[in-house]
């Protein structure tokens, strides 16, 4: 074997000795040990991408209620850094190291441990590629029941550093991207959760005029206008079917908006600046076409609750944008101040009344007729809409950062990973 295929490309400073190959079975070894339920050793549970947690923990599929004695049942031991995986789960990521600590967990789990450096260890076998490699021995006629054994996982061949100093830097290396993972992951998902709970807060519910939550000094009764007095809804979208879009650069930026709704719902959750613009043609096609600071551009039809989902375009500068199929494109006539009319179409209180008007069974549309039928809250005061759109609007920015870190985390995880290991072919 050449050289350059014994080790990484990257090393931490002052390794050089090679790295080297032998089947897994020389680094794990299988833990047989059985025991009941004890205070030192609680039922755990475990579950692909959550790996070993407590019981309590696990998001779904809890079949606690399967087992009648548990007090009495034998179970697996585990303890802290042991490798566990699911043969018949394997497929969906089944692989972990235990994070969590001594217990016990239902026997149809196997758990190894190892003499190597167990979180080194851990980012061997849940890498794509080694899980590949060991799907080729999935046995079994009933494609859901079919499994890895133990016996044919531990003869997968891999390649390890000889150095267990080299092998705790890249474990810990990749604990702490891990760790900045789960903090933006955790910030990500909480501030989206708090966006959720405002949007059904901060604007009137059916049959109200004022909202829960307001800012204080604020306590007159919005006012309603029907869709159509707030909205000019006859600026034409661009009919060009997807086959004709290039990705070229071009003088018109094309939002091609009702397919992104359909595919990345996550869009209406951050600022337009991170729409997928694709560019086509020349400005003399798109007369009247231009979109505008403020403009309404709504999902007019897609295969999930998305159809009506809206943004609010902001921040045009220098670029030309034009809306795309699937989408009206709605000009408020009313004066708001910018970012409010955006969040309002999509909280509740806007979306609960317009539900009832989609038609169609496997692609949901909504059509500007049944717009019309629905009526436009706003508070009566100026500033209390800016205060409501700049508090959305910072939240977006907010999702967005935590969002962008965590691709970023992602990325940068997987580019190391490819350069600090030898590939396991």
């Amino acid at each position: 074997m050449d050289k350059s295929n014994k080790n990484p490309a990257i090393r931490f400073k002052g390794f050089t000795e090679d790295w080297k190959n032998q089947e897994l079975g020389e680094s794990l070894t299988e833990r047989k040990e059985m025991q009941k339920i004890s205070e030192n050793a609680p039922i755990l549970a475990f579950a692909s991408g959550q790996g070993v947690i407590d019981r309590s923990e696990r998001k779904s599929n809890n079949r606690d209620h399967l087992t009648l004695d548990q007090e009495n049942k034998i179970y697996k031991l585990t303890e802290f850094n042991d490798i566990v995986y699911n043969p018949s789960n394997l497929k969906y990521g089944a692989i972990d190291r235990n994070k969590h600590g001594r217990g016990v967990i239902s026997p149809i789990y196997v758990t190894f441990t190892t003499e190597e450096e167990p979180s080194f260890m851990e980012l061997i076998v849940k890498s794509e590629k080694f899980k590949l490699k060991a799907l080729q021995y999935e046995e079994g006629t009933v494609v859901k029941r079919q499994s890895v054994s133990p016996e044919n996982l531990l003869s997968i061949e891999v390649k390890l550093s000889k150095s267990l100093n080299e092998q705790r830097k890249i474990g810990v290396f990749f604990e702490r991207l891990d760790d900045l993972r789960i903090f933006h992951e955790h910030k990500y998902e909480k501030l989206r959760i708090i966006k959720k709970v405002m949007l059904e807060k901060m604007f009137p519910k059916n049959g109200a005029d004022v909202p829960e939550i307001r800012f204080k000094g604020f306590s007159k009764a919005w006012k309603v206008s029907t869709f159509n007095e707030a909205f000019d809804c006859s600026i034409p979208t661009n009919t060009l079917s997807r086959a004709n879009l290039s990705n070229t650069k071009g003088e018109i930026k094309n939002v091609h908006y009702g397919d992104i709704l359909v595919k990345y719902t996550a869009i209406t959750d951050v600022t337009n600046t991170n729409i997928p613009f694709i560019a086509e043609g020349k400005i003399s096609t798109y007369t009247n076409q231009l979109l505008k600071n403020g403009d309404i551009v709504i999902a007019d039809a897609a295969e999930d609750i998305t159809v009506g989902k809206a943004i609010e375009i902001s921040n045009i500068g220098k670029e030309l944008i034009v809306a795309g199929l699937h989408t009206i494109v709605c000009r408020p006539k009313i004066k708001i101040k910018p970012f409010y009319l955006g969040h309002y179409i999509n909280s509740n209180s806007y979306r609960q009344p317009l539900v009832p008007l989609f038609q169609g069974t496997k692609v949901l549309s909504i059509s500007k007729s049944n717009l019309a039928k629905t009526y436009i809250k706003y508070p009566d005061s100026e500033d209390e809409q800016y205060k409501i759109g700049t508090y959305f609007n910072n939240l977006d920015k907010l999702i967005n950062i935590h969002h962008c870190q965590l691709e970023k985390i992602k990325n940068i995880k997987k580019a190391c990973f490819s350069k600090m290991f030898v590939a396991q072919d």
